[in-house]
């Protein structure tokens, strides 16, 4: 980008929305990818020397562009964690392309309501706990933050589950419990002990793994991508029961209250990695930040969506043509794609389930202890220290126990998962109307409140999930 479009850029009168940071964020990565390809067009007789210097300029452009990202591309990974993935790979099973049509579908949805998550915490200072416990009555945010414990409690042990038996498929002889037990207890190492710059590293890089989704479906030999691109633009539906409850687990796993509350979180500790130590140094933003969150954010939600769009596509173009419409597990979508796709699919798929678990357990669990926390009023934060705040840390503990012992009661993953989506069903409306109402309320983000757009959106989601959440009771009691 020439100086003369970053100056144009910086003095904006006014902050981009939603479809133009879709626009921004696909346009980073086109430009790069164009200076790439200008690189190596270069003539022999243009010389070795200017192809190296356009070479590490493009280079530049990916180490800037990489370095803005943060708390978006991390939050939109952990969206397709191994319980989304099953969901989206039981989709692709059942009903082949028909529901593809969701993955563009939802983006502007949890594309507008994460940027007003992020846009609370980066205006305010606070996490949205600590936003909603300050606007409205307390019992609202202790219930729901109990319920987003309940849930992400659930998503954790069917997770780590997932972690395990997809381990399973590399080294067979390693029995099921320690490998739970392993995971369990790396992913406490990690949140407890790792420091948090280090630690925002390491999930950014988990957080590329999901790459591999993609590529899975460039590797199957006539992939019909025609089938797949129509489906993507074509609505349809049945409404019977079990697709009710399945579009039900898409929408939940994709909007999910957990998300909210990490990505806000996710803005302040940034801020305090940046010296903004207390709460007065926190409060407002400028154009320059303001347009980083969106651009990062931007990139994270279509990132997530089009993995979303890949895993549905591809498990539609080999277990449902293959006649296998039944996955319980993503580590059962892994395996089944082994004799219809191939070994190298099979492996791309299973190395996608083991980053994105090690990248979800950690948010799920993480989420729900700053929820917590900022209800009670408890000290919190993953740069604090477990002395300084044991109570948050405590949280995550618990939450991590239960989703372990959850593995070895005889529960069913997939029921697990159900009652997850159903929480989160119940729950994500409630949130997401504080979400915008205090995204839209000047007294609170001042200049910065959510535009007409976005906030169009967001209501729009809110709407949709309640009438899922609904639809998904309903079905499972009548």
């Amino acid at each position: 980008m020439s100086e003369l479009e970053q100056k144009n850029i910086d003095n904006q009168d006014s902050v981009e929305g939603p479809l133009d940071l879709g626009k921004r964020a696909f346009g980073v990565g086109a430009e790069v990818v164009r200076d790439a390809v200008d690189a190596t067009m270069m003539t022999e007789v243009e010389g070795v020397k200017l192809m190296s210097d356009a070479t590490v300029k493009t280079v530049k452009k990916a180490r800037k562009f990489w370095h803005i990202l943060g708390p978006g591309l991390v939050t939109g990974a952990a969206d397709d964690d191994p319980s989304g993935v099953a969901t989206y790979s039981q989709t692709g099973a059942q009903y082949g392309f028909k529901l593809l049509w969701f993955a563009p579908l939802t983006l502007p949805l949890m594309g507008a309501i994460q940027e007003m998550c992020a846009r609370i915490g980066l205006v305010t200072g606070r996490g949205l706990a600590s936003n909603i416990k300050r606007f409205f009555p307390r019992w609202v945010l202790i219930l729901t933050a109990f319920l987003l414990l309940v849930a992400n409690t659930f998503n954790i042990g069917a997770d780590l589950g997932a972690l395990a038996k997809t381990t399973q498929l590399l080294a067979p002889n390693w029995p099921f419990w320690s490998l739970v037990i392993g995971f369990t207890v790396l992913s406490l190492l990690m949140q407890i002990f790792i420091s948090y710059q280090k630690y925002a590293g390491v999930l950014k890089y988990l957080a590329i793994t999901l790459v591999v989704y993609i590529i899975t479906a460039f590797v199957i030999k006539g992939f019909p991508w025609a089938e797949a691109l129509r489906n993507a633009v074509t609505p349809q539906l049945d409404f019977s029961k079990e697709q009710i409850i399945l579009i039900c687990g898409i929408l939940g796993t994709t909007i999910s209250p957990y998300l909210f509350f990490w990505q806000t979180s996710q803005e302040v500790e940034e801020q305090i990695l940046e010296g903004d130590t207390t709460i007065a140094s926190r409060q407002g933003t400028t154009k320059k930040e303001m347009k980083k969150m969106q651009l990062d954010n931007w990139s994270g939600m279509i990132f997530s969506n089009i993995v979303t769009f890949f895993i549905i596509a591809v498990c539609a173009a080999t277990l449902f043509k293959g006649g296998i419409t039944n996955i319980t597990s993503a580590a059962d979508a892994a395996k089944a794609l082994e004799p219809l796709a191939g070994k190298y699919a099979s492996l791309l798929f299973t190395i996608g389930i083991f980053g994105t678990g090690l990248l979800g357990i950690p948010v799920l669990a993480g989420s729900a202890a700053y929820a917590i926390a900022e209800a009670f009023g408890w000290k919190e934060g993953l740069y604090r220290r477990f002395a300084q705040a044991g109570a948050f840390y405590g949280v995550i503990i618990l939450s991590m126990g239960v989703g372990l012992l959850i593995n070895f009661v005889g529960l069913d993953p997939i029921k697990a998962l159900i009652y997850s989506a159903v929480t989160n069903g119940l729950v994500a409306p409630v949130v997401m109307i504080l979400i915008v109402l205090l995204a839209s309320n000047k007294k609170v983000m001042g200049e910065w409140k959510s535009g007409w757009l976005s906030k169009t959106f967001g209501w729009l989601g809110t709407v949709i999930m309640v009438i899922a959440g609904v639809a998904t009771i309903y079905s499972l009691f009548m």
